[in-house]
């Protein structure tokens, strides 16, 4: 199979902070996306957040100057999603969610179909059992902001076929993305040592060892982490990452993956970081 990037067409389920990122990332590569999501209103929105990353993209030079840019469609359904080369889910981390748009986007795709899950925690081979044909489906875990990072995490499940593995590989090259294979388990390895990380450092806050800003410096500035834990909760999405926890922490029983009373407070406030203006920091006033 070729990498040119004009063999592909993607439909992204989903049109939040990874979905956004992704069809970004996509667009500014050259490939059509077709957006779909349950709502005109996040649709219509997510066009201008789209815009807005692609914007960032090109300034940081990090999409490629030689393609013209990909068209954007946007749909309602999972039927928008026949006519794709490949379906990449990335509505929100709750078993069920997932189960029921995999199950209805793989009954209306081609024999073929590359249909990957932007899945942050929930194992490969527990969706496999919605899908038509489990050996198409595999993990490929963006990060965030998916346009700038390179890296991707491609979760193998028991039953993903060889072919899969090729076409995967294909798109991610056609992307200008490189990708680590890891087995299949809950959290793989990203975000079972980044979750649990996150949720302590919200515990230290809680406990008052030190603030938000210094727990972030100390990881920043001793451990050379780009950006500090609570920093990127707000990033990520302080609701995705309880989610996130919650499953981690009903498939393995770590308790470090019991999400900290400061997230569960966070979330019911509505300060969910980046997308509300506010989470650990406040970004009304640009701290």
């Amino acid at each position: 199979m070729s990498a040119d990037y004009t063999n592909h067409r993607l439909a992204i389920l989903g049109a939040g902070v990874m979905g956004t990122n992704i069809a970004a990332l996509a667009l500014g590569h050259g490939v059509p996306v077709v957006l779909i999501d349950v709502s005109a209103d996040v649709l219509a929105g997510a066009r201008r957040t789209i815009a807005q990353k692609l914007r960032h993209a090109q300034l940081m030079g990090s999409l490629p100057a030689d393609r013209p840019q990909g068209e954007l469609t946007t749909g309602l359904s999972p039927r928008d999603a026949a006519d794709a080369t490949t379906v990449i889910e990335a509505v929100t981390e709750l078993p069920g969610t997932k189960a029921e748009v995999l199950a209805e986007v793989s009954a209306v795709v081609r024999p073929g179909t590359l249909l990957i899950s932007n899945t942050s925690c929930i194992p490969i081979d527990e969706m496999a059992a919605s899908v038509a044909r489990p050996e198409e489906l595999v993990g490929v875990h963006f990060m965030n902001p998916a346009y700038l990072i390179t890296m991707v995490e491609i979760i193998r499940g028991s039953g993903t076929s060889d072919r899969t593995m090729e076409a995967v590989t294909e798109l991610l090259t056609a992307l200008g993305r490189k990708g680590l294979v890891v087995r299949d388990a809950p959290g793989f390895v990203i975000n079972r040592l980044l979750h649990p990380l996150i949720n302590s450092a919200a515990a230290l806050v809680a406990e008052g060892v030190a603030s938000v800003e210094v727990v972030d410096g100390l990881l920043e500035g001793c451990l050379g982490h780009s950006t500090g834990p609570l920093r990127t909760a707000d990033l990520i999405g302080i609701d995705n990452l309880v989610d996130s926890l919650n499953v981690l922490y009903e498939r393995t029983g770590d308790e470090l993956c019991k999400p900290s009373e400061l997230m569960l407070e966070k979330v019911r406030e509505g300060s969910l970081g980046r997308k509300t203006g506010r989470g650990f920091y406040d970004y009304a006033r640009g701290v």
